[in-house]
């Protein structure tokens, strides 16, 4: 069982990303704050989930949280500021819309940069310690999971509803033979045969 957030003394919002290493698509991001008392036996970081897990686990989330928000920062945005950025801007922007607005944050990985003045830390693997990242990382993955497969609707060719856009060898080959999207990431490498940027 997941510990419920990092400290006690102040309102703690859990944040989290999905669709960092991905080729194409925005970069989604979420934080999350939970009641003191919340705790669910499926709660994990949401790579280690099944799909049917998260989506359980996002509707439950989203009506028992204090607050909760999942913010998006465009493929065109990552190429101008650069992925880890990207990151950082996505949840900048989820956690000034949150109501009522956390006194601390739970960063999940080994850095973070805000405009924000409210106090953070940040822990790695957090999304495997702390409910309330690993809240934010199921909100984060889920609502990205559906932009893409909307997205794949309109652009059948690349697997979207499959792949969500990661470096997948269906993917490469769809880039090598449709060419690029305008929702592909242009400082990223769409060749067959490269490794993932993450």
């Amino acid at each position: 069982m997941l510990e419920n957030c990092t400290q006690r003394l102040l309102r703690e919002a859990g944040c989290d990303e999905a669709g960092r290493g991905c080729l194409a698509g925005a970069v989604f991001a979420a934080a999350v704050i939970l009641p003191p008392d919340f705790s669910h036996p499926l709660l994990n970081d949401s790579k280690q989930m099944t799909r049917r897990q998260r989506d359980l686990l996002r509707t439950i989330i989203e009506r028992e949280a204090v607050a909760w928000a999942v913010e998006s920062v465009t493929a065109g945005r990552i190429d101008e500021i650069n992925i880890l950025n990207a990151s950082f801007e996505a949840m900048t922007l989820a956690v000034a819309k949150l109501d009522p607005a956390p006194e601390f944050l739970a960063i999940d990985g080994n850095r973070f940069r805000t405009t924000l003045t409210i106090p953070y830390t940040c822990i790695v693997r957090g999304d495997g310690r702390y409910a309330n990242i690993a809240a934010a990382s199921v909100l984060a993955k889920t609502h990205r999971d559906a932009y893409m497969e909307r997205l794949a609707a309109d652009y059948p060719a690349y697997g979207w509803e499959r792949n969500k856009g990661y470096p997948t060898r269906e993917h490469r080959l769809a880039v090598r033979s449709h060419g690029i999207t305008p929702y592909h990431r242009l400082s990223f490498n769409h060749e067959l045969g490269q490794l993932a940027l993450f």
